[in-house]
């Protein structure tokens, strides 16, 4: 067995160059071993496990849909509203939600704290999303691309 503390995990951050979206993450998967891009199932866990801290006003990621990944999130603190293809639901401490492959998606954090919550993923290999605003493509095989008809950048169309 391997123990973790979180509060001993590094919190990683990210912004997009406009600021629209924004949050941070502790990796709790990885911190325990997991290897997300190895190619044998030995090497990986069979879900990703993730603390996800997103600051008042900011969304962490565009609107998209995966492929083949589902998702659960377990609201730990702060509010904040679920964008879902009937447009959105207020969310609060202790509100559980799961999105299925292929059904689009968005967090926001519309309250004053942090919004903090659990997501766990399966972990398909070769996954991809669609981000319907911007109406483009990520795949993730044999590396991660952002695709219209050439490559772009994760944050291009969002802002």
């Amino acid at each position: 067995m391997r123990k973790i503390n979180t509060k001993d995990i590094a919190e990683d951050s990210w912004a997009s160059p406009k600021g629209t979206f924004g949050g941070s993450g502790k990796k709790v998967s990885i911190a325990l071993g997991s290897d997300k891009k190895a190619p044998d199932a030995k090497d990986r866990h069979p879900f990703d496990v993730e603390i996800l801290r997103v600051p008042p006003g900011k969304a962490p990621y565009p609107y998209h849909s995966h492929g083949a990944q589902w998702e659960f999130y377990h609201v730990i603190s702060g509010k904040g509203v679920v964008r879902d293809k009937d447009g959105t639901i207020p969310i609060e401490t202790g509100d559980a939600f799961v999105f299925p492959p292929g059904e689009p998606h968005q967090l926001t954090n519309n309250g004053a704290e942090d919004l903090v919550i659990y997501v766990v993923a399966d972990n398909p290999i070769n996954e991809s999303c669609y981000y319907p605003d911007s109406k483009k493509w990520i795949v993730y095989f044999p590396e991660r691309r952002l695709m219209r008809s050439d490559p772009l950048d994760y944050y291009d169309g969002e802002e």
